[in-house]
């Protein structure tokens, strides 16, 4: 297992940027203890159904906030109030701000440098998603929109999560897959690649990819045209054109420095917006077929060695490109101008224009 250092991602163990923490059906109101980036936080729902993170700590004594089960706090229902979550061994209450509003037996005196340490959070497309930044700043691009998740009117059945637990790998090694023309075929059963490229653009990269497939093409529809996206470093989405427009998300998030969590999803357009149970059994379908493809890499990645320095060749596609990208992440903001000058463009591994160019 290896580590940011051992990379050279840069200056950070960890990097900046929006990442998933789970399946919002399965994160309740009760605090729910959480392990990600090296340590624990605390997942709790407000009296409003609004999702809240905090460090797991307690500043008064350390006590932590998520594991207990029988102080009268936690027995008697107390722990949650309002927007607000009270610690199980002394009591002290924090407000979705973190500042201390409550003290029990001090009603009169609440220190000022009483403040637990929170989490930007938000719920969207029925995943809860955290702001990590080393540096404590806020977000510097958006967490992205998922707007096929709305649109069921438009005939878009919503994704249901696949989680593929966690992996024994740095999560460079997944992104590693932007650039990777060559596993397309001995992996995903890829046939006569027309054209793949990388778009290099900010804090968001692009990997447009056409070509014939061994089980999803057809003579009506002999080209699987794919746009695949990061916005950011722990969020992937890919529209892929075929028989049934799809919507594809992977994210991955690091549990410590060299292992990373893994999900996956899938929305798939149907042509009418009132699916019949057929319908939606091939759309689940899809899904199903989706996370097969992904369970192909996932098995690569649970069984490989750490890649510190590829031995690249140019048919590879530009992992040096794509490992330079990523490390914006791992540094001060105010580096990241200076990484987008250098590599913002496009690299074609293959082909030479792209036959039908799909905005992505």
């Amino acid at each position: 297992m290896a580590g940011a250092q051992e990379y050279k991602l840069g200056a950070f163990a960890f990097p900046r940027g929006w990442f998933m923490l789970g399946d919002a059906a399965t994160l309740e109101a009760k605090p729910t203890t959480l392990h990600f980036f090296g340590k624990d936080m605390v997942f709790y729902r407000g009296q409003s159904g609004k999702p809240h993170l905090v460090h797991a700590y307690c500043p008064h004594m350390g006590a932590h906030l998520g594991k207990n089960s029988t102080s009268y706090v936690v027995r008697d229902g107390e722990q949650v109030q309002g927007e607000s979550i009270r610690c199980p061994f002394h009591g002290w209450r924090f407000g979705e701000d973190g500042k201390c509003d409550d003290i029990p037996y001090s009603p009169n005196f609440i220190p000022k440098s009483a403040c637990l340490k929170t989490y930007p959070v938000i719920e969207r497309a029925g995943i809860i998603w955290m702001w990590h930044d080393p540096e404590g700043g806020q977000p510097d691009h958006e967490l992205p929109a998922f707007a096929a998740w709305d649109k069921q009117d438009e005939g878009w059945v919503r994704w249901v999560i696949d989680d593929f637990g966690t992996l024994p790998i740095h999560q460079i090694e997944i992104v590693d897959n932007m650039a990777d023309y060559g596993h397309m075929s001995p992996i995903h059963g890829s046939l006569d690649c027309q054209y793949f490229d990388n778009v290099f653009d900010g804090t968001k990269i692009i990997q447009r990819f056409d070509a014939g497939h061994r089980t999803l093409t057809d003579a009506s529809s002999p080209v699987l045209s794919l746009d695949t996206w990061y916005e950011g470093p722990g969020i992937l989405q890919s529209e892929m054109h075929g028989a049934f427009p799809s919507h594809m998300l992977i994210a991955h998030t690091p549990v410590e420095d060299g292992t990373v969590r893994l999900w996956h999803a899938l929305m798939v357009k149907l042509p009418k917006a009132d699916p019949s149970a057929e319908d939606l059994e091939m759309a689940r379908a899809f899904q199903v077929a989706s996370r097969d493809a992904l369970a192909q890499d996932v098995e690569i990645w649970a069984n490989k060695e750490a890649s510190i320095n590829p031995m690249q060749i140019p048919a590879d596609g530009p992992y040096g490109k794509v490992r330079l990208w990523y490390r914006q992440f791992y540094n001060p903001r105010e580096e990241a101008a200076a990484t987008h000058k250098r590599i913002d463009g496009t690299v074609i591994t293959f082909g030479e224009k792209r036959p039908d160019p799909i905005a992505a």
